[in-house]
């Protein structure tokens, strides 16, 4: 099993210990880039595919994503069928 199917499940799971980083590594995976605008975007990142933005915080102190943030990246993905 790949890294990006390890990482779907999980994703899929709902876990409440996804981190950023595994965020980051499966929607790459998927095609996304990591656009940040400059030194002030501060927490604000985007990764966008063709015309799909997704729009994130990037948390901290903690590095694990809220609850809210993975429904919701799981609902983008699934209204593209990338899920």
């Amino acid at each position: 099993m790949s890294k990006k199917e390890k990482l779907l499940q999980k994703l899929k799971s709902n876990p409440k210990d996804f981190t950023f980083d595994e965020m980051q590594t499966l929607l790459e995976a998927f095609g996304f880039q990591r656009y940040e605008k400059g030194k002030t975007s501060g927490s604000r990142v985007k990764f966008i595919k063709g015309n799909i933005p997704i729009i994130l915080h990037k948390p901290h102190p903690r590095k694990e994503l809220l609850s809210y943030q993975i429904k919701q990246i799981i609902e983008i993905l699934e209204k593209e069928s990338l899920l």
